[in-house]
């Protein structure tokens, strides 16, 4: 049993006229521990940023930049995280901003307001990694299909003996289900890192709910 259960069973011991003694107590406890969450968001988004830029930095190679040059890419690419890169330190920013609102807020209300927005941050922060990521696959793969010898050879090959439109369906299809599987992992990656929190700051919204109604 937790530090806030145990406070909630003792206000329910104490009379009437301690009632807003019980309530002060509790919103200060779901003050603190909100405010504890979302600090660690902007903690594991800070991190999370840096171990993604440190397998991008150790990963670009001169092998990395020659495949980008053969796929056409190595202007596209740069710009893309270069905008990737601004766009999640808008949200780390958005995060920070919520953690101090959290951290100066004095009422239920707005308490419940600021989880509220912080819950709706890392739900869009959460949908853009994916979508982002989804993005940069497809045009890597579509690039991939257009330009690598290995692959342009592999279907003059087999375009010998299968109709061409057929092994285009089979690497559509075996495309699909490579990025299907790796947005899934991504997917389950936030929903574990992000999700504990999510639902302990819904858990003190319930708990706010109670005390404002």
């Amino acid at each position: 049993m937790d530090e806030l259960e145990i406070l909630k069973k003792d206000w329910k011991k104490q009379e009437g006229s301690f009632q807003q003694i019980g309530e002060k107590e509790i919103y200060g406890m779901l003050h603190k521990r909100s405010s504890s969450i979302v600090k660690w968001i902007v903690v594991i988004s800070i991190l999370e940023l840096l171990l993604w830029t440190s397998i991008s930095v150790f990963s670009a190679d001169e092998e990395y930049f020659k495949t980008l040059k053969i796929y056409h890419l190595d202007t596209a690419m740069p710009i893309i995280a270069f905008v990737n890169y601004g766009v999640i330190l808008f949200f780390i920013y958005l995060f920070f901003k919520n953690y101090k609102a959290i951290n100066t807020t004095d009422t239920v209300k707005q308490l419940m307001q600021s989880i509220l927005k912080t819950r709706k941050t890392v739900k869009y922060y959460v949908w853009y990694n994916l979508g982002m990521t989804a993005f940069s696959f497809i045009l890597v793969f579509i690039f991939q299909f257009m330009y690598d010898p290995n692959i342009r050879r592999m279907i003059d090959k087999v375009s010998q003996n299968v109709d061409p439109n057929i092994f285009y369906c089979i690497m559509i299809v075996i495309y699909a289900v490579i990025i299907t599987v790796f947005i899934g992992l991504i997917w389950l990656f936030y929903r574990v890192l992000y999700g504990i929190l999510m639902r302990r700051l819904q858990k003190n919204y319930n708990e706010l709910q109670k005390i404002d109604y």
